[in-house]
């Protein structure tokens, strides 16, 4: 399967032009970093809306392209302020990955700053579905 690019997937934050939204290569899915941002990309509310908007994005992108939460290997995570936002961080991330057959492999590191000043962004790579 040679590489496919998929951009402005239906529901999800459009992507800007300097990078693709999802590459799927080799029924891997890579999905670029999402923050909490609208459409428009305004940083919405605090910590806990920017970490769900930023989950619901990647979650959005996944299964726009043919993939789902249950099918990642593997999710990178950036904290602006880890010291605070850790713990939360992780109260939240467990409502999208609950299963313990399926959590995957998770990275986390605290960075100095977040495009857009935003307290989070995540990534992951992923499997397609078995049916897609």
């Amino acid at each position: 399967m040679p590489k496919q690019i998929i951009n402005n997937i239906s529901g999800a934050v459009p992507p800007l032009s300097v990078f693709s939204q999802v590459v799927i290569s080799n029924r891997n899915v890579y999905v670029s970093g999402s923050i909490g941002t609208d459409d428009e990309y305004n940083l919405i509310g605090g910590v806990e809306p920017q970490i769900r908007a930023a989950l619901d994005n990647m979650k959005t992108l996944l299964e726009g392209a043919g993939s789902s939460l249950e099918h990642v290997l593997k999710v990178n995570v950036y904290l602006e302020n880890m010291a605070r936002d850790f713990d939360f961080f992780n109260e939240i991330y467990a409502e999208y990955f609950s299963d313990p057959e399926t959590l995957p492999a998770r990275t986390c590191i605290g960075v100095a700053a977040l495009p857009r000043g935003a307290f989070v962004e995540v990534e992951c790579i992923a499997e397609l579905a078995s049916d897609s």
